[in-house]
């Protein structure tokens, strides 16, 4: 019998079976989840510098990567999710410089520090993300046992989602990254607010005071490519350059 049938016999809305339990996190596999590979540039060689690992779930349920890691972190595991997504990651990916993105409760559950993580088999140099609002959070987590794992694996630490709230930027500076990523609300239409600019202008000269660099999120105009070149920004990420896939696919450089 069609579940509309069944549905309409039964005398039940159509919408209740939207309210189903979303999948266990704990029961995906690997030949339900994917990764895609997004090239970060650098601004000054216009060359390519790393690549960021994004998650990619084959399930329709988990399409969007947002409801993905937020139903790993109901279920508290958020661990087990990130550790199947680099174990799918790892053996496909191209032999850069890899940003991967990590949820501080990846720490706590134990999953990133196991000897036999992928990450510890990665011949080229490792950035470890985690956005400024769990940077901010969990700072306790982030200030001990992050920085340990990052000098323990020989990888730096990067503060994603920069200047997407309220930051704090003493605390920011405590963790020492390596280098900051630029939220996309700075970069969108940059080129338009001499505010914006500024802003980023400085962050820039802040961070390179404290020994990071800056990659700037979401280029997608040559309008925003050129404001953040402009104001001294190191590394370009957005679908202008390249977008995310699997093979990495080619970056492209559009400004003369």
């Amino acid at each position: 019998m069609s579940s509309k049938r069944w549905t309409e016999e039964m005398d039940i809305p159509p919408n209740l079976l939207d309210s189903r339990p979303p999948p266990a996190i704990r029961q995906l596999t690997e030949a339900q989840m994917g990764v895609a590979f997004q090239p970060i540039v650098d601004l000054q060689t216009r060359r390519l510098f790393a690549a960021e690992m994004l998650a990619r779930c084959r399930l329709e349920d988990f399409a969007d990567a947002s409801v993905l890691f937020r139903n790993a972190e109901a279920q508290t595991a958020t661990g087990r999710l990130g550790r199947l997504v680099r174990d799918v990651g790892f053996a496909i990916a191209p032999a850069v410089p890899l940003f991967i993105n990590l949820h501080p409760h990846e720490l706590s559950e134990r999953w990133i520090v196991r000897p036999d993580d992928p990450m510890n088999y990665h011949e080229h140099p490792l950035f470890l993300e985690v956005t400024e609002s769990a940077a901010l959070d969990y700072f306790d987590l982030c200030h001990s046992a992050l920085r340990e794992l990052c000098s323990r694996i020989n990888a730096k630490l990067v503060v994603d989602d920069f200047g997407a709230g309220h930051s704090n930027l003493l605390r920011i500076a405590e963790l020492e990254p390596a280098i900051v990523k630029l939220d996309r609300s700075l970069v969108m239409d940059v080129e338009r607010s001499p505010a914006k600019f500024k802003i980023i202008k400085h962050i820039v000269l802040l961070c390179e005071d404290l020994g990071a660099q800056v990659v700037a999120e979401g280029i997608e105009t040559r309008e925003e490519l050129a404001a953040v070149v402009d104001a001294g920004v190191h590394y370009g990420q957005g679908y202008l350059l390249a977008r995310p896939g699997n093979p990495m696919p080619p970056t492209r450089w559009p400004l003369p």
